[in-house]
């Protein structure tokens, strides 16, 4: 059986080095990590295969969550593959994958999150990596 998934592609104008630091370093995904204007709390990553990571976030309407993994595969600047997991729902676990690929003037980054429950779950989850991926350009923008 497939699984649902999502993939979604963003060309960001920004260096492959900077993309990559904003979505490796804890003191730089606090400021911007979540899928909307609500506040991120704490960042965790060691970035390594075999490091763990975990983000908090609380949405607007005041639900806190907490998504915490696995890193799989680090290739600096170019790929970053990890699990994704719910905190008391393990079958719950799916992949994520962030690809970086340089163009002139910045990078196309094309997430993919494999392996989700159902077609609800994608759904959820295309909404809130969409609102992710919209307010990454606008952090790197404020970081020049």
């Amino acid at each position: 059986m497939n699984l649902p998934s999502v993939t979604l592609a963003r060309r960001i104008k920004a260096s492959p080095p900077r993309v990559w630091a904003a979505i490796t370093r804890p003191e730089q995904m606090i400021q911007w990590w979540g899928p909307d204007a609500g506040p991120t709390l704490s960042a965790q990553a060691d970035v390594r295969p075999g490091g763990r990571f975990s983000i908090v976030f609380r949405l607007l309407n005041g639900d806190e969550h907490n998504p915490t993994g696995v890193y799989r595969e680090v290739v600096r600047e170019k790929k970053l593959v990890f699990t994704w997991e719910w905190p008391g729902a393990p079958e719950r676990e799916s992949l994520v994958t962030f690809r970086l690929e340089p163009f002139d003037g910045g990078v196309e980054l094309t997430l993919i999150h494999e392996q989700l429950l159902d077609e609800e779950t994608r759904e959820s989850h295309a909404a809130g990596w969409c609102g992710l991926l919209d307010k990454l350009p606008v952090f790197l923008e404020g970081f020049r």
